[in-house]
């Protein structure tokens, strides 16, 4: 960037900064010992997650990296197996923790475009009762994926046919209130089947950090434990539980406006002939010609315009702190950068 003002970050939705009546929110919760139980915004917090997914309980973790892990390690023992999308986020994404710290084993499965699971293959990689084999113990979805909706009637038939072959049900749920706005539904329509899922607090809700996991109590007391050997035994973190209210309460509604601006960067880039892309919910995925890339990026950059330029495919993604002119100055140097190609 070489100094230039960064006037649009579109590397990702965890960019967010916490407004001031969040703020206000954190600085005036009622704090005590989260590891004795005894922080009552945590446990509000808990409570208001538990409510939400229509489960037994909740548990507020510090990422979504180690609530997933939390689960995982719940459902299995060491040497079992859990079956995922190849393309997931604990698959690719989170260290390996669940083979490194549980001893529990992923076995992937291809996904389509759209990154999902087919049912089929699902009861196809269940592994048959030998004693050569990991014992499949688990499976683990994924809503959304790379900004993909996986639709409720899918989630409904992956779980149910994990759960007809034996298999407990994690849902990496971390944008799950995207794919709910989306659908115009509640986020309880993808987990009638599920048996603990994931809610990140600091994606495209605006939470400084924080994960909370949901489930049946013994699966939840099994995480908690998991939570204290990973480090997550946090004390008064009342502070940031309230950010995580806070978000609950203010800012689902509005990721509607999260995917509106990334339809209107899909909208604006479609008119460029080089480009090819994708655009679901809050993420727009742009393909240039290889040859343009670089000088694309570099374009962008220095005009304080930031994605995150991978190759061959770049992502923006849209959110909180992203309004309509940052994404009008996006399509916009889009567009001069390939008119000058012209």
């Amino acid at each position: 960037m070489n100094g230039t003002p960064i006037r649009g970050d579109f590397r990702s939705d965890t960019l967010t900064v916490a407004s001031h009546a969040m703020r206000e929110a954190m600085a005036t919760a009622e704090v005590g010992d989260d590891v004795y139980g005894e922080d009552p915004t945590v446990n509000r917090l808990q409570e208001h997650v538990a409510g939400l997914t229509g489960k037994e309980a909740a548990l507020f973790l510090n990422s979504g990296t180690q609530s997933n892990l939390s689960a995982v390690l719940a459902h299995c023992q060491r040497g079992d197996e859990f079956i995922i999308g190849r393309e997931y986020h604990i698959f690719l994404n989170e260290a390996a923790g669940a083979a490194a710290f549980g001893g529990a084993s992923p076995w992937p499965v291809e996904v389509d475009s759209n990154g999902s699971l087919a049912p089929d293959d699902v009861r196809a990689a269940v592994r048959e009762s030998d004693q050569h084999h990991p014992v499949s113990r688990l499976l683990c979805l994924e809503n959304t994926v790379n900004g993909c909706v996986q639709p409720v009637e899918l989630v409904d038939k992956l779980a149910a046919t994990g759960r007809d072959c034996g298999l407990a049900v994690h849902l990496d749920g971390a944008r799950l209130f995207n794919a709910a706005v989306a659908c115009g539904v509640d986020i309880t329509a993808f987990l009638d089947h599920v048996d603990t899922v994931s809610l990140c607090l600091s994606k495209g809700l605006g939470a400084p950090a924080g994960t909370v996991l949901a489930g049946d109590r013994a699966t939840i007391d099994r995480a908690f434990r998991a939570r204290k050997m990973l480090g997550g035994g946090m004390r008064q973190v009342g502070h940031l539980a309230a950010a995580g209210l806070h978000a609950l309460e203010h800012n689902i509604a509005r990721l509607a406006d999260d995917h509106a601006r990334a339809e209107r960067v899909a909208e604006g880039l479609r008119a460029i002939d080089a480009l090819s892309l994708t655009q679901d919910t809050n993420m727009v995925w742009v393909t240039p010609p290889a040859e343009h890339h670089d000088d694309l990026v570099a374009h962008l950059e220095s005009e304080g315009l930031l994605g995150i330029f991978w190759k061959p495919t770049m992502r923006f993604v849209t959110h909180l702190d992203v309004d309509d002119a940052q994404v009008e100055s996006l399509v916009d140097s889009f567009t001069r950068f390939f008119d000058s190609r012209n």
